[in-house]
């Protein structure tokens, strides 16, 4: 009778006889009462005296130990105690055998009793196989069976009328004093055991252990098992089965396991075994202190030879692999049902099986809203063999849904569905709430559990304050309200229970009228760690024969570490949940924790439960203030102590963090059937863990609002049942989440309730879809793509449902479902498919008027996987916004992405007729969009496009070609207007006049449907609808399109980009704040002695317009020091303030207000911005005391002529005939001289030839007898720099282009200047580059000439040549091009120069000088030495009177070493006076030297008079002339010039050459001492060693000066 127990109570022993009803217990009692029972009982306690003898002696025959002899013992002896009058019974005080009208064995008992009712022993059961079980072992062991006292007590229910007349001889009396002794002496024992408990219970309380372990067996196939097993523990374990680890659920399979739990007592058996059930299996054991687990293997067999192991598993009955194919109808089937609270419901289907075969069992299942329905005590199904039925046995709002019957066969299946409505139970208090529903328990832990249920449907008419949550322990009656004051979030933790225990709950809705009735009870759950669990659970090796459990030493005496991963779960304006992790040490025995809080700001740490730490890591917090923010944290501790406090968590406020959702949007009712209408609404835009919908309808006029589903729905589509018919209706939704209910929407239209088919809507099912495509393709799978039917039978279409056959050599196979639920997507993944089979496939399209007709079967496709690098082809291509010459182009992408994802995309285009190899492409570049706007198109003509898609691997299958589009707008199109309202609120407005009452506005950003957004908002009425932006932001920028559905294609796109969206924005602030525009802002400006003017002018104010003056936010008026005035005609606002001070330094704003528009403008002076002003006005007010005496009108300043002259000058006013003007330089008065001028008002210095020395501070003073004014012009450093820039640049400008020349070293370029200046700055260039000066190019300056120099040109050297002036800006460039001719020219006419200075180097020349006359007294010794140079060596000549002679005695004449010439008198005589002369020729020339000697007449004198002329052609005296004549006057003169070879004189000399040449004349003119006649040095150059001979010879002579020698 064990399923009079519901099925989650079996496992709780205090439940075995607390669940019947009183009409069960009365019967019960009455069948006790009898006789009949009564004789049974005393046979049953005599065979059961029997059994307990033969059983032990059995057991103790095959015990091992001592133990177990003792078990046996005490066995024999509590069997034998029954037959005798001793009591033996369980501590719960409750006798087994009233609990079951029919007779049944007594069950062992575990406490054995003497005649003093003192507990004496333990008695341990004996266990036994069932029948079944020992008939598959072996005959003797069957026989052993039949003869135990069970199978007697079985038998003797069944016996003869003689043995029914003996039974009754025992009387009633006696049997009543039997039982009350029973119970007496049950009350004492369970008395005495709670007192021991209550005085010892840290004593009584251990961990889980196995008194007998379960056995492993081995059976045969289709026969049953049962693992027995007993746990001892308390508080008492709580008992979960294992097959391979998974916890066997017997609800999930119904009739194959059977778990029985009793007085520590378990077992599992398993019916009918099959090979499945070949597993180890493992049983544990768990309460507070700790788990144990024991485990055992079951190994089934089969007979040999009976099934061939290789073949599959024998099926029931023939199927379709045979030849028989099974078509199933289901008829009469259960329409849309409606039920109460309480009430029982059936739901049945009779079912048509063709053909019908005996024994042959469909299966049958039932679904609610999808899921499976497996059998409960809420639920029984069953099967008759021809209908199956489905009772719900209490209805509750649970269990309203979809409810499905499936038929399967092994050819396939069949359903039905129907909705099933259930409404609330009338309220026990008139206006209260209805009952909450789906209860459930979540993140159960050892101390508290989190429940969550949903809100109901009906509030009474008052808002629902609140909730109470209830709680039951399992195994008692007693529910106990877990919360003092209604919670209003539909979540709440429930602490402070027991761990190890089970507990049910329930809630409870109140409003202001009253309380509801409660929900159902949840499921039982038990209040203990999951973390424990894991970490306690003993693990198992692979099995070997060997069972191995291991559990963690306890660590004494260390003090735990820190909780990890501390974190607030949930918070709530009621509560907060914390939840962490254990700390990682391992072998910490007994944690437990503390939660402390700390307010957000303070150091204060408060501990929460400071009397009983918590032992799980969860802990919900209550009585925070609402608002506060709050940091937590967690300590944990043991028998060691405290340990230190985890990571403290963020701050959290209290509050609530989930927001009540939105309503929903726009309820749009269609008709259906005569008495349902299909409501549809717009789902809510802010609604985060939606729970679902509700909705209600009223009659049009009733304002009677009924409920049209008491369970949420969570789709945004609802058909409303249970209508009358005719009447008009409205609706309207709510949404539900766990924070509350939302506000309804608005009301839908309203709607007739008649059927939809034929009432005068021309809505049918849709057209066929079409283009059926293969998008991917695996190995046992292929995604198909197809087109949208063209004719949707007036209503949306809500899905598509796609069939396969496989096609075998070209023979088609039968249609088989893809898809059983529809999909909305125009793509599916068709699965179960075999690899390199073909196949065919077609697509029927439904709406709300039905499923249309298949497609035409597509082509034939090979389900191979495709292994190609590329990418697939995209599908679903769609057109919108045909214009005459653009469209746009949309695609979704590929399913099958290839080796590398895609990254772009390629769009083909050709004309509708043209042939495919017109096909081009419209981008060049991969558009990595999924869309695209195609433009240029030609007005009428018709197109077609098709999209590739790329990868790294390159472009792929090109897609299905779209349907042709004609270019050509549509009369009546409209685009997107763009609005701003007058608060500022931008907008996108769309009108569509081809508008039918099915049409939606579909809005999207960047052609993605918007569903959900805060920041945008949509309205539609009639033809015309609008996105309102909330606030416009840089997230906003996109591209806006409207679709209307239903319509031919009406369509429009706004692109939203970022210069529009500041210009949308500046528009919508100008709408929202009107301001009065302004021609000027406010400035400020300088007026007649340093008065400051603040002043701006406004374009239009009316006469209304005011102006308040603001400086640093204080309001300033009319007054000395501010003046102010406003012209209203003209705008223009002004304020004049006479100087400014220290304390003005701030914020000037002038605020204008007309109407509702205002303005205001600001000036801000601080810093150094008012500074300047400041300074500005004060120099202002001192230059109008300033110009009233004498004063500068232009300063002092310069400018420079063309002839380079510079010119200081200024201009002056207000001057008389007193006034004076002084001029300084450095402080030096400046004399008058005829630079400085004063005309007409201005005055002059000129500064002709300007140098460093006239560098300086410059001054002009202007003073009389009305004041003094002093202009300063600062001529030193960067002043002089400037001033000499502006010299450069005139002399730049004033330069000649550059010319070529030629000289007989090589080219010169030269150029002339007006005047050169030592500091000017120019370089020389050669293609660009700056030229780097050596030997042979070199540059220089002679006067005004700036020249350079190529010495010895060559081809390398022509090019363009450039001189560039510096004047510290842009400079001036004169350029030539010495190259072609002009190259060829110059270094001609240098070869030419160079061999004529080479015949003039090298020509016959006497290098030093001879005097003039040589006056010398009679009989004195004349001597004459030059030098003489040419190369070849010349011929010497010497001439008297132009008649040669020769070398004599009287006159030597000698040449020697071909440079020196004498010639030499031995003594002078009247006939020596006379013209001589000195002749030397070569082939480059000829050259004469001439002297005169004249005779005197004086004392003779002994010596020698010697001359010689030094390297310069000087004469002086040889060193052999005695000093005393050296007195001797010598008269030089200049030497005739003969005919020569001439070489011609280079036109320019080197500046150096010649600089050089000057100063050896000025210092041979100093140490001259003889007097000359008409002294001239000589132009030509001497050899250095001529000049080093001289110098020896003559190191202190004194002679004249030589002449020049004349060239010719």
């Amino acid at each position: 009778m064990s399923g009079t127990i519901p099925y989650y109570r079996k496992d709780q022993r205090h439940f075995d006889g607390g669940y019947r009803s009183t009409e069960a217990e009365s019967k019960m009692s009455q069948y006790q009462s009898s006789s009949r029972y009564a004789a049974s009982s005393s046979r049953y306690a005599a065979s059961s005296s029997r059994y307990a003898a033969a059983a032990s002696s059995r057991y103790a025959g095959a015990a091992s130990s001592a133990s177990s002899s003792r078990y046996a013992a005490a066995a024999a002896t509590s069997a034998s105690s029954s037959s005798r009058g001793l009591k033996v019974s369980s501590h719960l005080g409750l006798e087994e055998s009233r609990l079951s009208p029919t007779p049944k064995r007594a069950k062992p008992s575990y406490l054995a009793l003497d005649k003093e009712n003192q507990i004496i022993g333990y008695v341990v059961p004996i266990f036994r196989g069932s029948q079944e079980f020992a008939t598959g072992l072996s005959d003797t062991e069957e026989a052993r069976v039949k003869e135990t006292a069970g199978y007697m007590a079985r038998r003797n229910l069944f016996t003869s009328g003689l043995e029914m007349e003996r039974s009754e001889v025992i009387s009633r009396k006696e049997a009543m004093r039997e039982s009350a002794e029973r119970i007496s002496l049950n009350k004492t024992i369970h008395e005495h055991g709670e007192h021991f408990k209550r005085m010892n219970e840290d004593s009584l309380m251990h961990a889980p252990e196995f008194v007998i372990k379960p056995r492993s067996h081995t059976v045969w196939e289709k026969q049953s098992v049962r693992l027995h097993c007993t746990v001892t523990g308390w508080p008492e374990p709580k008992v979960t089965w294992y097959k391979n680890n998974v916890a066997i659920n017997p609800l999930a399979h119904p009739g194959k396991y059977k778990l029985e739990s009793r007085y520590s007592v378990h077992s599992l058996e398993i019916d009918r075994c099959d090979f499945d059930d070949t597993a180890q299996y493992h049983i544990s054991a768990m309460n507070t202190q700790g788990e144990e687990s024991a485990f055992a293997s079951i190994v089934v067999k089969r007979f040999k030879g009976e099934i061939d192991e290789s073949l599959p598993t024998p099926r029931h009955g023939p199927v379709s692999e045979y030849g028989i194919t099974f078509q199933t109808h289901i008829v009469d089937a259960f329409g849309v049902s409606f039920g109460r609270e309480g009430e029982t419901m059936s739901l049945g289907s009779t079912v048509i099986i063709y053909p019908s075969l005996h024994r042959y069992q469909p299966e049958i299942q039932w679904y609610r809203d999808d899921v499976l329905l497996p059998p409960s005590k809420w639920t029984h199904m069953h099967w008759s063999g021809d209908r199956a039925t489905l009772t719900l046995t209490h209805l509750n709002k649970e269990d309203e849904g979809l409810y499905t019957l499936r038929v399967t066969t092994k050819s396939g299946y069949e359903t039905y569905s129907a909705y099933v409505f259930v409404r609330d139970a009338d309220a026990e208090v008139e206006g209260a709430p209805g009952a909450p529903l789906d209860v459930r328990c979540l993140d159960a832990n050892k101390d508290y559990i989190i429940v969550t249920w949903k809100q109901p449907a009906i509030d009474g008419g008052n808002t629902i304050l609140g909730y109470f949550v209830d709680r039951c322990e399992v195994g008692t009656t007693h529910w106990h309200q877990c919360n003092d004051t209604p919670v209003k979030f539909a979540r709440f933790p429930v602490t402070s229970l027991v761990e190890g225990r089970s507990y049910m709950f329930r809630v409870r809705a109140i409003n202001k009228s009253g309380m509801s009735r409660p929900s159902r009870a949840s499921e039982p759950v038990a209040a203990m760690d999951p973390a424990d669990r894991a970490r306690m659970r003993g693990t198992s090796a692979p099995w070997t024969g060997q069972i191995i459990v291991t559990e963690e030493e306890p660590a004494e005496g260390i003090v735990p570490g820190r909780p990890l991963e501390l974190q607030v779960t949930e918070a709530t304006k009621n509560y907060v949940v914390l939840s962490w992790n254990p700390p990682g040490e391992k072998g910490l025995e007994g944690v437990m924790y503390y939660v402390e809080k700390c307010v957000s700001g303070t150091d204060s740490w408060q501990r929460v439960n400071t009397e009983i730490p918590v032992k799980s890591p969860r802990f919900a917090l209550f009585d925070l203030a609402e608002g506060k923010s709050y940091s937590f944290r967690v300590r944990c501790c043991n028998s060691a102590g405290v340990g230190e406090p985890s990571d403290p968590t963020e701050a959290t406020t209290v509050g609530d963090k989930l927001d009540i959702p939105s309503a929903p949007g726009k309820i749009i009712p269609t008709r259906n059937t005569d008495t349902s209408v299909v409501v549809s609404w717009e789902a809510s835009s802010h609604a985060k863990e939606l729970i679902g919908y509700y909705i209600e309808g009223s009659i049009v006029g009733s304002n009677v609002w009924e409920p049209c589903n008491n369970k949420p729905v969570k789709g945004t589509r609802f058909i409303c049942h249970g209508l009358m018919t005719g009447d008009q209706y409205v609706f309207r939704v709510k949404a539900v989440n766990a924070a509350g209910i939302s506000e309804f929407s608005q009301e839908s239209e309203a709607i007739e309730v008649k059927a939809a088919i034929g009432g005068g809507i021309p809505h049918a099912s849709p057209a066929p879809p079409y283009g059926i495509s293969v998008l991917e393709c695996v190995r046992d799978a292929m995604v198909l793509a197809w087109k949208q039917p063209t004719f949707i039978g007036g209503a949306d279409v809500t899905g598509y449902f796609v069939d396969y056959r496989e096609v075998v050599d070209g023979v088609v196979g039968d249609w088989h479902e893809a898809n059983i639920k529809s999909v909305s997507d125009r793509a599916y993944r068709v699965s179960d498919l075999h690899e390199n089979r073909k196949y065919q496939f077609q697509v029927r399209a439904a709406n709300m008027a039905g499923v249309g007709i298949p497609s035409m079967p597509s082509n034939t496709f090979l389900c191979e996987e495709w292994t190609i690098a590329v990418p697939g082809p995209p599908h679903d291509l769609d057109i919108r916004e045909v214009r005459s010459d653009s469209l746009v182009l949309l695609w979704k992408p590929p399913v099958y992405q290839g080796r590398d994802p895609v990254n772009g995309f390629y769009i083909d285009i050709k004309e509708a007729e043209a042939p495919e190899e017109a096909w081009r492409g419209v981008n060049t570049k991969a558009e990595e969009n999924k869309y695209l706007k195609i433009k240029h198109l030609k007005e009428g003509e018709t197109y077609v496009f098709r999209v590739r898609a790329q990868n790294k691997a390159g472009v792929g299958k090109t897609s299905e070609v779209t349907e042709p589009v004609q270019a050509m707008t549509k009369p009546g199109t409209k685009e997107i207007e763009v609005e701003v309202d007058d608060d500022g609120v931008v907008s996108l407005n769309f009108e569509c006049s081809d508008i039918t009452a099915d049409s939606k506005f579909v809005w999207s950003k960047d052609y993605v449907e918007m569903t959900e957004s805060t920041r945008l908002t949509a309205e539609t009425k009639g033809n015309k609808s609008k996105i309102a932006f909330s606030g416009l932001e840089e997230e906003d920028i996109g591209i806006y399109s409207c679709l209307v559905t239903h319509t031919d294609g009406a369509s429009s796109s706004y692109n939203l980009s970022k210069e529009e969206l500041k210009r949308l924005l500046e528009i919508s602030h100008d709408h929202k704040f009107p301001i009065i525009p302004l021609k000027t802002e406010l400035a400020v400006e300088l007026m007649e002695k340093g008065k400051v003017r603040f002043w701006l002018q406004a374009e239009k104010i009316s006469a209304n317009g005011n102006v308040e003056y603001v400086f640093n936010d204080n309001l300033i008026s009319q007054g000395e020091k501010y003046k102010m005035n406003f012209d209203k005609n003209t705008g223009v606002i002004e304020m004049v303030m006479e100087s400014l001070n220290p304390e003005d330094e701030g914020t000037f704003t002038f605020q204008l207000k007309d109407g509702k528009a205002t303005n205001q403008s600001s000036l801000v002076l601080i810093g150094d911005v008012f500074k300047q002003l400041q300074k500005e006005s004060e120099f202002q007010r001192k230059e109008w005391f300033r110009k009233q005496g004498p004063h500068f009108i232009e300063y002092l300043g310069y400018e420079v002529t063309p002839e380079c002259c510079v010119i200081l000058n200024c201009k002056v006013g207000n001057i008389k005939k007193e006034t004076s003007a002084l001029w300084y330089k450095d402080g030096h008065e400046i004399k008058s001289d005829e630079h400085l001028t004063f005309t007409e008002g201005v005055l002059k210095l000129e500064i002709s030839q300007i140098s460093k020395k006239d560098a300086g501070v410059y001054e002009v003073v202007l003073k009389d007898d009305r004041g003094k004014d002093t202009s300063t012009l600062n001529l030193t450093d960067q002043g002089f720099k400037d001033l000499m820039n502006e010299v450069f640049s005139v002399i730049a400008n004033s330069s000649t282009p550059l010319k070529i020349t030629s000289t007989d070293e090589g080219i010169r370029m030269y150029t002339f200047v007006n005047y050169y200046n030592d500091l000017l700055q120019v370089t020389w260039h050669y293609k660009e580059s700056a030229i780097s000066f050596s030997d042979r190019i070199k540059s220089g300056v002679v006067g005004d000439q700036l020249w350079l120099q190529i010495t010895e040109p060559t081809e390398k050297d022509t090019g363009k040549y450039a001189i560039e002036f510096h004047d510290g800006k842009a400079g001036l460039k004169r350029t030539v091009d010495l190259s072609g001719q002009a190259f060829d020219d110059a270094y001609a006419e240098f070869q030419r120069l160079k061999a004529a200075a080479h015949a003039e180097r090298n020509r016959a020349r006497v290098a030093g000088g001879l005097p003039d006359v040589v006056t010398i007294q009679e009989g004195k010794a004349l001597n004459l030495t030059c030098n003489i140079s040419g190369d070849p060596v010349p011929e010497v000549t010497w001439l008297k009177n132009d008649r040669e002679i020769l070398s004599d005695d009287h006159c030597i004449l000698k040449f020697e070493s071909g440079k020196f010439a004498s010639f030499t008198i031995t003594a002078v005589n009247q006939s020596d006076s006379g013209k001589y002369s000195i002749l030397v020729k070569n082939k480059y020339g000829t050259e004469s030297g001439d002297f005169t000697v004249e005779l005197t007449e004086g004392t003779p004198d002994l010596g020698v008079t010697s001359y010689m002329t030094d390297a310069e052609g000087n004469v002086v005296f040889s060193p052999n002339t005695p000093k005393e004549k050296m007195k001797t006057s010598i008269t030089g003169t200049k030497a005739k010039k003969r005919k020569e070879s001439v070489a011609q004189k280079p036109p320019v000399e080197k500046a150096e050459d010649k600089e050089k040449s000057t100063s050896r004349k000025s210092e041979k003119e100093k140490t001259a001492d003889v007097s000359t006649k008409e002294p001239k040095a000589s132009e030509s150059q001497h050899p250095e060693d001529a000049k080093e001979n001289l110098a020896e010879k003559l190191p202190s002579a004194e002679c004249p000066r030589g002449a020049k020698h004349s060239h010719t």
